[in-house]
């Protein structure tokens, strides 16, 4: 085992159980608006204060980068830690019980591990780049679906930026005239885990930062599937527009996808 995966394990396993503690009691979770329809409580912050502490403790020197604390640099700037301490804040918020931790080690701009761990379900997904994806010790391998025909697709609404909300409407019900099905579940890391695990065939969202993504998209690549932009190519790590899935349904998607994307949407 890769000795940070490890380390990202043992990170994840901690703010996981404080995460599912305050799940139990709700009374204690206070909770404050930290931007339009972006939420964040007490809970995302002392899970992100276990993560770094254990990060710290084995690895003083690294850089970290975490949605809540942002960037905390450290004298190695070539190995970053990526971290989402609650993915899925508005589920946890409102008692929907799918959420989770997502930690990724970037080691220069390339992710090398990632870890994403459902409390909930204890369900840990992990990844070491060249070496599959697991779930829980299982080798993982995504969908073997060969167009969009009864596929189930996953998606998330821009719901921070709702400036695409007509072009997104319109690419899912083109999408949706195709598939079978959507499933629209609140946490992107977990859809990511969720198209290597084969549970849903295909993905895409608009507008998601780094630690949205950064540990989903290696389990998802270690599991056999494509990562890309709207328009195939890499600008997803600047953009924030995903789409995954095999190769045959991400060459779909796109397709489908192609006629209905706003300038915007392009770049």
């Amino acid at each position: 085992m890769h000795p940070m995966l490890n380390i990202a394990v043992r990170a994840a396993r901690k703010a996981g159980n404080i995460i599912a503690k305050n799940y139990e009691t709700p009374d204690a979770v206070e909770t404050s608006q930290k931007g339009t329809n972006d939420f964040v409580t007490n809970v995302d912050k002392e899970a992100e204060r276990a993560i770094i502490d254990v990060i710290r403790k084995s690895y003083p020197q690294h850089s970290i980068i975490s949605e809540e604390a942002g960037e905390l640099p450290g004298e190695d700037s070539d190995v970053q830690w990526v971290i989402d301490p609650l993915d899925g804040t508005t589920n946890f918020v409102k008692r929907l019980p799918h959420f989770c931790v997502s930690i990724a080690v970037r080691i220069k701009g390339r992710t090398e591990v990632a870890v994403v761990y459902d409390p909930m379900r204890n369900e840990l997904f992990t990844a070491t780049r060249g070496q599959g994806a697991q779930l829980n010790g299982y080798r993982l391998r995504g969908s073997n679906a060969r167009d969009l025909d009864g596929t189930i697709l996953a998606t998330g609404f821009p719901f921070k930026a709702k400036q695409h909300a007509t072009a997104y409407m319109n690419i899912l019900g083109k999408l949706f005239t195709q598939c079978a099905d959507f499933r629209r579940t609140g946490s992107a890391a977990l859809d990511l885990c969720y198209v290597a695990a084969g549970r849903v065939d295909g993905y895409f969202e608009i507008g998601l930062r780094p630690w949205d993504f950064a540990a989903g998209e290696l389990i998802a690549r270690e599991a056999g599937a494509l990562v890309c932009d709207f328009v195939g190519g890499h600008g997803h790590m600047l953009n924030g527009n995903i789409v995954a899935g095999n190769p045959r349904v991400v060459k779909a998607m796109l397709s489908s996808m192609r006629e209905e994307l706003s300038e915007a949407l392009k770049r």
